[in-house]
């Protein structure tokens, strides 16, 4: 049996400190806690500057140019056409020759002659479709539901942005505090090295629990390069999303609301998944594109009406001709058969169409599984956090009751040791669960479709996807747009 070291109340002292590490540690997930950087200061970053998000709403913009493109058909198409020429032309002909009285001589002679002309044309054209087989009206809608469906797929990118910051913050701060512990552990084990060698000089221990001393502490050095290798690839994948380096991070506050029940959860994510509402938008968008390659196959009528001034002048600017023209015409045109390629893009169409219905159900079943899996993870993350919480409760009173046999000689300092890793690594398991039921009800919310900065309260200028598409929707002219 071992001994119990010759000033055992001297390492409790030394190792006292460290269950208030721990406790400090943890309590990093408790609000109220001040700290330099927020949650809501990460995601507000994000929002206004992350290139993905930046790209996805140029990208709706571009979208929103299909409408106004569909609604150009309702309008008028002006041309103005102008030629300006010069015409040299030399001729030679045969004639009969006469005599000084106007008289035959029964001979011939070549006569040669040349002219100039400067012809000029100037017109204006107007060509005004009347009815296009009712392809206009589907093309409009078309593009409207492209729209909308490219709106709930920003919702989409906006979500995915948010939960990938969300999720870099909390990796950092769990990760961090790992580190800390990693680092404290280090630190104990040294002790326990340094003390251990001292007994193996007197005789008290043999080599072997040097050894075994040595080995404890080579491995809490890995396990501390290991942690902190990790922490520096969260703090990289946070500055990518986010595009400043993290500070001083502090606990999450002002998480979304959840539903009450499971249930709810899954009928909720079930419609108002945003992959749900762009699917069902798209679908839309492709019926509307069938009315649009049928309309091909019906009568098009269109006015069209010109007016168009030509001279032709010789090159001293004298005797010219004028000729001025006005034509209004209206023209109707029927087709009769065009190679059968309409009908098999109309069936391409239709086939299209049922591909599109069952992307919708299977964006429903995805979002409902979702919500289904994340609901059971926080329900299960929570329960963990509880049973953890009561393991350290346990353990601190065990580490409590070692430290003052040790004091009076009844443990080792092995033992006290032993206690502390024990405490510490519930201590780290538990901010592991803290921090994977915080995700979980994140990802909960962005699988209903409320993971957005509206629904958060960010305070920030919200992004209207209506100010560019009002601002282009009736232009008839210029390049100018909202943003």
């Amino acid at each position: 049996m071992r001994t119990p070291s010759k000033s055992p109340a001297l390492l409790v002292r030394r190792l006292g400190a460290v269950s208030g590490l721990a406790l400090g540690l943890a309590a990093g997930f408790l609000p109220g806690r001040a700290s330099a950087q927020t949650l809501q200061d990460a995601l507000v970053q994000a929002y206004q500057s992350n290139p993905q998000l930046q790209a996805e709403r140029a990208n709706l913009r571009a979208t929103d140019e299909n409408v106004p493109q569909a609604l150009a058909n309702w309008r008028p198409t002006v041309s103005l056409s102008a030629s300006q020429g010069y015409d040299h032309v030399e001729s030679t002909s045969r004639q009969a020759t006469v005599n000084g009285l106007g008289l035959p001589t029964g001979g011939t002679s070549d006569v040669s002659g040349s002219s100039n002309s400067l012809p000029q044309t100037y017109g204006v054209s107007i060509s005004q479709p009347l009815y296009r087989g009712g392809r206009t009206v589907a093309q409009t809608a078309e593009a409207l539901n492209l729209v909308q469906a490219e709106r709930a797929r920003l919702v989409v990118e906006e979500e995915t942005i948010l939960l990938a910051v969300a999720t870099d913050y909390m990796n950092v701060v769990r990760d961090q505090a790992t580190v800390d512990l990693d680092v404290n552990n280090e630190q104990v084990l040294k002790k326990q090295l340094e003390q251990t060698q001292d007994q193996f000089r007197v005789g008290e221990v043999t080599r072997t629990d040097v050894a075994q001393a040595e080995a404890s502490y080579a491995q809490a050095i890995a396990t501390r390069q290991a942690a902190e290798g990790t922490l520096q690839v969260d703090r990289a994948n946070f500055e990518r999303d986010v595009g400043v380096a993290p500070a001083k991070l502090a606990a999450p506050t002002g998480l979304p609301p959840l539903p009450t029940t499971r249930d709810a959860a899954i009928n909720i994510a079930a419609t108002g998944n945003p992959n749900v509402i762009a699917a069902q938008f798209t679908q839309q968008a492709g019926e509307d594109n069938i009315n649009v390659i049928r309309g091909q196959l019906l009568p098009q009528v269109g006015l069209t009406a010109s007016l168009q001034h030509s001279k032709d002048s010789g090159s001293s600017g004298l005797n010219g001709e004028r000729a001025d023209e006005a034509q209004v015409v209206a023209q109707l045109t029927v087709p009769l058969y065009e190679g059968g390629a309409v009908y098999s893009e109309t069936r391409q169409a239709q086939q299209t169409v049922a591909q599109r219905k069952s992307l919708v159900d299977d964006a429903r079943r995805a979002a409902a599984q979702s919500a289904a899996t994340f609901w059971e993870q926080i329900v299960s993350d929570r329960a963990t956090i509880v049973s953890l919480e009561s393991a350290i409760r346990a353990n601190e009173i065990s580490l409590d009751g070692t430290q003052q046999e040790a004091a009076v000689g009844q443990r080792t300092v092995l033992d006290i040791l032993n206690a502390e890793q024990v405490l510490l690594q519930s201590r780290v398991n538990l901010v592991s669960s803290q921090h994977d039921e915080i995700v979980a009800e994140l990802s909960l919310a962005s699988a209903i479709g409320s993971l957005t900065a509206k629904s958060l309260a960010l305070p920030v200028e919200l992004y209207d996807p209506d100010k560019n598409f009002e601002t282009v929707r009736d232009k008839w002219i210029g390049f100018g747009t909202a943003e």
